[in-house]
């Protein structure tokens, strides 16, 4: 892996105080957000990029409310939030929104992907093992629901997961059981 890494800069947000660094490997740029002083067996969000729930609030997924609850939780426990530039299940932005017409003609999530020539989910996660290393951190608490980053993540022991369950609503109650029921998230 060729990957170029930024220097580390402060972060002051609304959650708490942390430390950034970025890591950039092709032409995606991941972000690795922190604290100063990281826990023995850091909590670990691994988080993939949502243009539209993480920034603009959409109602379609949980985005949004995972990556704010992450941060909240990184700074009070000394934990990381690992932000992966992989939009859309990294099929990209525009195949997003071509999946979001699609699903607004019936189609689910899964579905909608497929007609687009994609999986049902294209994300990989060899980075998160190169940060972690980088960082020198052999064992985590991850937080997720997604068993494929369960399975995925090599070269550190995961001791714990930790559930990250967000609240319904109207607008992604169908995606958030097509999560569970047919890509066996631990909801």
């Amino acid at each position: 892996m060729n990957i170029q890494i930024s220097e580390v800069a402060n972060l002051p947000s609304r959650f708490g105080n942390f430390k950034v660094k970025a890591f950039k490997e092709g032409s995606k740029e991941h972000l690795v957000i922190y604290t100063e002083t990281l826990d023995e067996v850091p909590i670990v969000r691994v988080h993939s990029e949502c243009l539209t729930g993480d920034a603009i609030g959409s109602l379609k997924c949980d985005c949004r409310d995972q990556l704010e609850y992450a941060l909240e939780l990184a700074a009070k426990t000394d934990g990381m939030v690992i932000y992966l530039r992989q939009e859309g299940r990294n099929i990209g932005l525009l195949n997003k929104i071509n999946a979001y017409a699609l699903q607004d003609k019936g189609f689910n999530t899964i579905e909608a992907n497929h007609q687009l020539g994609f999986a049902a989910d294209e994300r990989t996660y060899e980075m998160v093992t190169f940060i972690l290393d980088h960082f020198g951190i052999k064992k985590i608490k991850l937080l997720t629901n997604n068993p494929d980053k369960i399975n995925s993540i090599s070269g550190v022991s995961i001791v714990e997961r930790i559930p990250i369950v967000m609240s319904s609503n109207e607008h992604n109650e169908g995606y958030l059981g097509i999560k569970r029921d047919e890509m066996g998230h631990l909801l």
